[in-house]
C-alpha cells in the first residue's frame, strides 16, 4: 500500500482509521443485428481467438432507435459506427499483443447521459458534515461491469507508460503532489494531451488530520493554483494522501473547487492486488489505486503493473471506464 506516516492508517472498514475523519429490440433491426455480430466476429478474429469486447459504439447502434436510445440514422451510418468499433477493438487487440498482456481490455459502454448521484460512503463521514461537502466514496454507483484506474503521486515517469495507456485505449485519472512532479511538469502535460484527467493530491503528501486549518488550505488550495497554472484546469477531484481526512480537509476542498473525493476499492501492485472489501473482489464501479511508481519501490515496472491490473480486470469480466464520466 502506500508510504504511510508513521502511526497513520489508511481508510476503509474492517477496524481501519482515517485520522479524524471517516472515512428491448423493434422489428427492422435486423440486418443491424447481423452487422453487429459480423463486426464482432472480426473483432474476435483480430484478437486471435479472444472474445470482442462490447465497444461503446456498438452499444449506441444496437440502441439506435429504441425508446430511450438515441435516434437510427441512415443504415450506412450504423454500419460506418460498427465498423468504427471494430477498427478499434482491433486495434487494441494489437496493442495488447505488442504490450505483452494476457488478453485484450474489454471496451466500455458509452459513457451514462447523466451522471450518477454519489454520496459519501457510510462510515466515511465527518463531524458536522453534511450533503453540501464534497462526497468521499470507493465505488462509483452503476451497474455496469465497469471499473475506474486511479494512479496518484507522480514520482515515476515512465515514457513507456504513456504510450502503453495511449495504444490500448485505457482511460485513467492522475493524483498530483507537486513536490513529486514539480521536475518534470511536461511529463504529466503529455499525459493530459493524451486524455488523462489530472487531479490534486497536495502539494507535499502530509497527514490531512495532523495539520491546522491554514496548513492544509496551503496544501490543498495552492496545489490547486499550480495544477491550473502549468495545466489549464482546475480540478474537480480530490484525493487526501493515505485516504485521511477531516471535517477541515473537506471543507477547504469544497472552497477551492472540488466537488468529489474519490478514494480506493482495491490498490494495484506489479505482482499482486490488495483489496479493501472482505470478499476480496471487484465489483461494478470500484475505483482502483496505484502509483506513479518504478523499479526502485516495486517488483516490477510501472507496464508491469498495468499487465498485472488488467489481467485481473479482464479475467473479470471487466471494463475500464474514464471517471471524470461519472464524477
Amino acid at each position: 500500500m502506500k508510504r504511510r506516516r508513521p502511526g497513520a492508517v489508511a481508510s476503509g472498514r474492517g477496524g481501519s482509521k482515517r485520522g479524524q475523519g471517516h472515512l428491448r429490440r423493434r422489428p427492422g433491426y435486423a440486418v443491424l443485428a447481423a452487422l453487429l455480430v459480423a463486426a464482432a466476429g472480426s473483432g474476435c478474429a483480430a484478437g486471435s481467438g479472444e472474445r470482442a469486447a462490447p465497444d461503446p459504439a456498438h452499444v449506441a447502434a444496437a440502441q439506435a432507435g429504441q425508446p430511450g436510445g438515441p435516434p437510427a440514422g441512415a443504415a450506412g451510418s450504423v454500419a460506418a459506427q460498427a465498423e468504427k468499433a471494430r477498427r478499434a477493438q482491433a486495434a487494441r487487440a494489437v496493442a495488447a499483443k505488442k504490450w505483452g498482456l494476457a488478453s485484450t481490455p474489454l471496451a466500455p459502454p458509452a459513457p451514462p447521459a447523466v451522471k450518477p448521484h454519489i454520496t459519501t460512503r457510510e462510515g466515511f463521514e465527518v463531524e458536522g458534515g453534511d450533503a453540501s461537502l464534497p462526497p468521499v466514496f470507493t465505488t462509483v454507483p452503476t451497474k455496469e461491469k465497469i471499473v475506474f484506474l486511479t494512479m496518484d503521486d507522480g514520482e515515476d515517469k515512465d515514457p513507456e507508460l504513456l504510450k502503453m495507456m495511449s495504444e490500448l485505449n485505457i482511460p485513467y485519472s492522475a493524483f498530483l503532489s507537486d513536490y513529486l512532479v514539480r521536475d518534470n511538469y511536461a511529463y504529466f502535460k503529455e499525459a493530459q494531451v493524451r486524455g488523462v484527467v489530472l487531479g490534486n493530491h497536495t502539494l507535499n503528501h502530509r497527514y490531512m488530520p495532523g495539520l491546522s486549518r491554514g496548513e492544509q488550505e496551503r496544501e490543498i488550495c495552492d496545489q490547486q493554483d499550480i495544477l491550473e497554472q502549468q495545466y489549464g484546469e482546475r480540478p474537480r477531484l480530490f484525493r487526501p494522501p493515505y485516504g485521511n481526512y477531516n471535517g477541515d480537509t473537506l471543507r477547504i476542498a469544497k472552497s477551492c473547487g472540488i466537488t468529489a473525493v474519490p478514494l480506493w476499492a482495491a490498490e494495484a501492485f506489479p505482482d499482486h492486488m490488495e483489496w479493501r472489501e472482505e470478499d476480496q473482489d471487484l465489483h461494478p464501479g470500484d475505483i482502483i489505486l496505484t502509483h506513479f511508481r518504478g523499479k526502485a519501490d516495486w517488483k516490477g515496472s510501472m507496464p508491469d503493473m498495468i499487465r498485472n491490473v488488467m489481467k485481473v480486470i479482464t479475467d473479470k469480466g471487466y471494463a475500464v471506464a474514464r471517471l471524470e464520466d461519472y464524477v
